[in-house]
């Protein structure tokens, strides 16, 4: 979305993700690089800076930088970063257009935000399973006699991403007003509890439980997997118009005039007779016959997809929702899932593929103004790290001139009064933190 975003890590292990096996991205012949396939689906277009801010040197880095940031997000638990002063209250009167966005698992505010409330409940790390079993959607997936079940995806932790994004954004409109930045709280149970949508509305509605109907849909009769001579496939019939086209593709108008099933509140208290009934007509027929039958008659239908089917998909290939990008070390380029969003004036550039741990230290202290023998320094120190990913040095007259600027922690040094990217919307620096 045009900003540049810079991912600060702990030197050497970086973040944990990277560690999530297996598989790992091939780096050339056959061989496993450092870059795990899970860290790799939500870290390109990245750099990564490898910073100890537990250092008074490591913390006037992060300063250093947040001079010329628009954005920070941070997903510690509540107060994490303020005990190395990095908290938002002690950044905003020296940042006061800073955008400080925080995602956590139960927000800044709350019974849940800091104390132990029972030994199955504590303010420890929200993982996004913890997530699905308090906001309620494990209490509505899996079959109504089975037990509770997570969703195939890491829901939440995505999810409150996304909303952090909304937030960030409306509080950048709000700054190009205001000129002032703000504390933007994310918490995931918060996200999990919005997301209940119309289940939600169900249970405000009735104060009645929600009960787990398996791939059924609480509203709506037909809107699930069917079972088919050779599989399942997907029916979702959302109207009764709908539903008397599959009775005619069917040959089974007849069930137009049978009060079980002529409406959609018929179809739904009457929901185990229907499916009964509708089972032993679907399965008759082969996946591909009736998914070719229904779309002549505008029934929604669809194929239950395994992943290599979903990146063989000609529509998926045609949407461009794969690309390659060659990692820095490899000699190979990887597959990577690209950005759904698409412009019609501007398109998404995919401009750095997943880094390796503190792969750009270097390069963003120099384009930031610091002097080379400050970096040095910082680096025998142990405030940040630059590992193998030292670059050859540039002349002075080509750096960005290193111009020195108060910095309220006395490494003055550190400082220069240049915008950091000059010509990008934002600026995002991302301190995250996975507890052990």
């Amino acid at each position: 979305m045009g900003a540049e975003v810079i991912k600060v890590e702990a030197p050497r292990d970086g973040d944990d993700a990277r560690q999530y096996a297996v598989p790992f991205l091939q780096q050339g012949q056959g061989e496993d690089s450092d870059l795990s396939a899970y860290f790799s689906s939500c870290n390109r277009n990245k750099y990564s800076i490898a910073v100890d801010f537990k250092t008074r040197e490591g913390q006037c880095v992060i300063r250093r930088l947040l001079q010329n940031s628009d954005v920070l997000i941070e997903n510690f638990k509540v107060g994490g970063l303020a005990k190395y002063g990095l908290g938002f209250e002690q950044l905003r009167d020296d940042f006061p257009e800073l955008i400080y966005c925080s995602i956590t698992g139960f927000g800044q505010t709350g019974p849940y935000c800091k104390r132990l409330l029972s030994e199955s409940l504590s303010t420890g790390p929200a993982y996004d399973l913890l997530i699905q079993g308090m906001g309620g959607s494990m209490s509505l997936t899996g079959e109504p006699d089975g037990a509770p079940m997570r969703t195939g995806l890491p829901l939440f932790d995505l999810t409150a991403g996304l909303h952090g994004v909304i937030g960030i954004l409306a509080a950048l409109h709000n700054k190009h007003a205001t000129g002032l930045g703000q504390h933007v709280d994310i918490s995931m149970l918060d996200v999990a509890v919005a997301l209940l949508a119309n289940q939600g509305m169900n249970y405000l509605a009735t104060r009645k439980r929600q009960e787990r109907v398996g791939n059924h849909h609480p509203n709506v009769v037909p809107y699930q997997v069917m079972p088919a001579q050779d599989g399942y496939f997907i029916l979702t019939a959302s109207n009764d118009d709908q539903f008397q086209r599959f009775c005619k593709v069917a040959g089974r108008l007849d069930l137009m005039q049978n009060e079980t099933f002529k409406t959609m509140e018929a179809r739904v208290v009457h929901r185990e007779a229907v499916t009964e009934v509708l089972n032993s007509i679907t399965e008759q027929r082969t996946k591909s016959w009736w998914l070719e039958q229904l779309e002549k008659e505008s029934v929604g239908c669809a194929a239950i997809y395994h992943l290599d089917e979903v990146f063989a998909d000609p529509h998926v290939q045609s949407r461009g929702m794969e690309i390659q990008m060659t990692p820095t070390g490899s000699s190979e380029p990887v597959s990577l899932i690209a950005s759904p969003m698409k412009f019609s004036r501007t398109q998404v550039d995919y401009r750095l593929p997943p880094p390796h741990v503190g792969e750009h230290t270097e390069q963003v202290l120099l384009n930031a103004g610091m002097a080379p023998a400050t970096i040095d320094e910082l680096h025998e120190l142990g405030a940040i790290d630059i590992g193998a990913n030292k670059i050859p040095r540039a002349s002075p007259s080509e750096r960005l001139p290193h111009l020195e600027a108060y910095v309220p922690c006395g490494y003055s040094h550190l400082s220069a009064s240049l915008p950091f990217f000059q010509t990008l919307p934002a600026s995002i620096l991302t301190l995250f933190h996975v507890p052990p």
